[in-house]
């Protein structure tokens, strides 16, 4: 199997794979330890690798994007969707909710709470309308608040989009959905595996680590957000 190019487990992980291996069959490692590792390798967090960083280029990490680099991190952590299928997700966030994240989505694995899809934005083009309606969580991306000249809290990382499809950002008077393609689930009476709901073990989690929900404002309702100052 070739090398990961975005793997970062090497600043977090002194031992290999293959070492562990080596070390267990000829007896010096204690099989505890390698699953410890093994278990660690599966939710990291690390400065922005350089492969990494050249596809944000000009995607999410836009001409004039003024965040230092030093300030963002890329994650790497396992998640199920809604199907029991297991899948190992991958984001940029701001540095001071990396550790955050992590010991979130490592009680959502634990619990095999559904997140469909969890891959780069800038797979979508940095599109946000896009990753939405694939339903792609998401954090880190430079732009501005739709239909506003302020910045996101995206774009500083310290937000997260959570399943979106099913759980869409809706104007107060409920005429504007995003993404579109999620008006539907405007509709919040409308049960789906993905669905966002008020106690429920994300809100639950998300909350206890400090962050705002989206889904508790009055200005609009923004079911798929968290972000955290």
């Amino acid at each position: 199997m070739g090398r990961n190019p975005y793997f970062c487990g090497h600043e977090t992980i002194p031992l290999s794979m293959k070492q562990i291996l080596i070390l267990l069959l000829i007896g010096l490692l204690p099989f505890k330890y390698s699953m410890a590792r093994s278990a660690a390798n599966d939710f990291t967090a690390c400065a922005l690798p350089d492969s990494v960083f050249a596809l944000m280029q000009g995607r999410s990490y836009k001409v004039g994007c003024g965040v230092p680099r030093a300030t963002l991190r890329y994650l790497r952590v396992k998640h199920y969707d809604a199907g029991g299928r297991e899948h190992v997700g991958e984001l940029v966030c701001h540095k001071d909710l990396a550790a955050d994240l992590l010991a979130i989505f490592r009680e959502l694995h634990r619990a095999r709470y559904p997140i469909e899809r969890m891959r780069l934005i800038d797979y979508y083009g940095a599109d946000d309308e896009r990753s939405m309606a694939a339903n792609n969580t998401s954090a880190f991306n430079y732009r501005r608040v739709a239909g506003s000249k302020a910045l996101s809290k995206h774009s500083t990382g310290r937000a997260i989009d959570i399943n979106p499809l099913y759980n869409p950002c809706v104007s107060r008077d409920g005429r504007k959905v995003q993404p579109a393609k999620g008006r539907r689930y405007a509709n919040r009476s409308l049960k789906s595996p993905y669905r966002i709901t008020r106690g429920d073990l994300c809100h639950r989690l998300f909350k206890q680590h400090g962050f705002v929900w989206g889904g508790d404002w009055r200005s609009l309702k923004d079911y798929q957000h968290f972000e955290k100052p």
